[in-house]
């Protein structure tokens, strides 16, 4: 027992070496799962072919029971005619030798059929319990296997985020904050410029009507007092 397990260990460490050498261990394994599972269909098949061996020597087992006491029935019966007197003795007993024959002949049969079910139905058992491990292992090992593949997955995620935080240089990162942050108090200061401007801008507009009005204003009066002959004052519009 010692002898094999050693052996064992030394194959368990081979088996891991060799998975540490595969270029790609998660489709060695599918791969793996994959040749289970034909191997699980022909167990199965066999499996379903001794089952159908046990069902049928299991009916001639039954045939030959049946015959069996069908000739002990009709030998009991022979001999109760002879005895009654209803068949000759001889002619009874003759038929009941010959049926004693075949009885003889039919509990050998009897022997080896039933030798035969009850090896076949620990063919059976032993089959089905072959086939629940393998169905078994199949089940644990693909669980295993998603597993691993998810752990794969953040693993590598993991991996690739720490190497962008491990090349990110966080002098450049702040001074292209800086430069970010002078970027935006520019922007405000442009955007302020432009509002002031246009507000000056209004503002001249306006003075500019204002002032348009209040020397039509002022020519107008004047105009009115020249009329009127209050003032000598000459208008815009005599000048012209």
């Amino acid at each position: 027992m010692n002898v094999l397990k050693r052996l064992f260990k030394i194959g368990q460490a081979e088996t891991h070496s060799a998975i540490d050498k595969l270029e790609d261990p998660i489709k060695m394994i599918e791969q793996g799962l994959r040749d289970m599972r034909e191997d699980q269909d022909r167990a199965l098949k066999a499996l379903a072919e001794v089952k159908a061996m046990h069902i049928k020597r299991m009916r001639e087992l039954k045939d030959s029971i049946s015959q069996e006491e069908d000739l002990q029935n009709k030998s009991v019966l022979l001999l109760k005619k002879a005895h009654s007197g209803e068949m000759d003795t001889i002619e009874a007993e003759g038929f009941v030798k010959e049926n004693l024959r075949r009885k003889s002949k039919l509990s050998q049969d009897i022997k080896i059929q039933t030798e035969d079910v009850n090896n076949l139905e620990k063919q059976v058992a032993t089959l089905e319990q072959n086939v629940n491990r393998i169905k078994a292992g199949i089940k644990q090992w693909e669980n295993e296997l998603a597993t691993l593949k998810a752990r794969i997955k953040v693993s590598s995620a993991t991996q690739k985020i720490n190497k962008q935080m491990t090349n990110m240089d966080s002098t450049s990162v702040v001074s292209m904050l800086e430069r970010m942050k002078d970027r935006v108090v520019q922007d405000e200061a442009l955007a302020q410029a432009y509002g002031e401007m246009a507000e000056s801008s209004i503002s001249h507009d306006e003075k500019v009507k204002k002032a348009l009005e209040d020397i039509s204003v002022e020519d107008e009066l004047a105009r009115m007092k020249k009329n009127l002959g209050l003032s000598g004052t000459d208008v815009s519009d005599d000048k012209v």
